[in-house]
């Protein structure tokens, strides 16, 4: 199985933000240190925020924030919200299959089982378990100067979108 661009910037963007737990992050910096086109990671980032995985901060001092604690975000929960669908043949659609074997095959109880299986292992993990080496990953993200707003420099009254 593969994950989708969109699953797999959410969960980068969720690293680099929980790499950075004491400061608003700038959606700019996620889309130069993964090179994701920042078109693209608006909408990630706000649906992360709608699901409440992000806290987004709106304004020219705003940015991004875990919407919770990273031991609070599980892998399993990330991937099933930003994953549009889980069906890995065509007869794990409900109703009519163009397949004549359907009523008589077994692949799709086998790929159920592994799907729960798959499912089994992310649920076990959470962000911070991503985040175990915070000081490594933020050298590795080339962590630039002006890349985060430390939240206690943020004067401006904030809007906070959750879920």
């Amino acid at each position: 199985m593969r994950l989708t661009d969109h699953t797999d910037y959410s969960l980068r963007t969720l690293i680099y933000v929980a790499v950075h737990p004491d400061e608003l992050v700038h959606v700019q910096s996620v889309a130069e240190a993964f090179d994701i086109p920042k078109n693209h990671l608006v909408k990630i980032v706000q649906k992360l925020g709608q699901l409440g995985f992000l806290h987004t901060v709106r304004g020219r001092s705003g940015g991004i924030r875990l919407g919770r604690p990273p031991e609070r975000i599980g892998l399993g929960d990330v991937v099933r919200a930003m994953e549009p669908d889980f069906a890995m043949v065509e007869c794990f659609h409900q109703g009519e299959s163009a397949c004549v074997i359907t009523s008589a095959c077994n692949l799709r109880g086998v790929l159920g089982e592994a799907l729960r299986a798959y499912f089994a292992v992310l649920d076990r993990y959470t962000l911070a378990d991503l985040v175990g080496k915070p000081a490594v990953l933020r050298r590795l993200l080339g962590d630039a100067v002006a890349a985060v707003v430390p939240v206690a420099d943020i004067k401006v009254k904030r809007r906070v979108t959750e879920s």
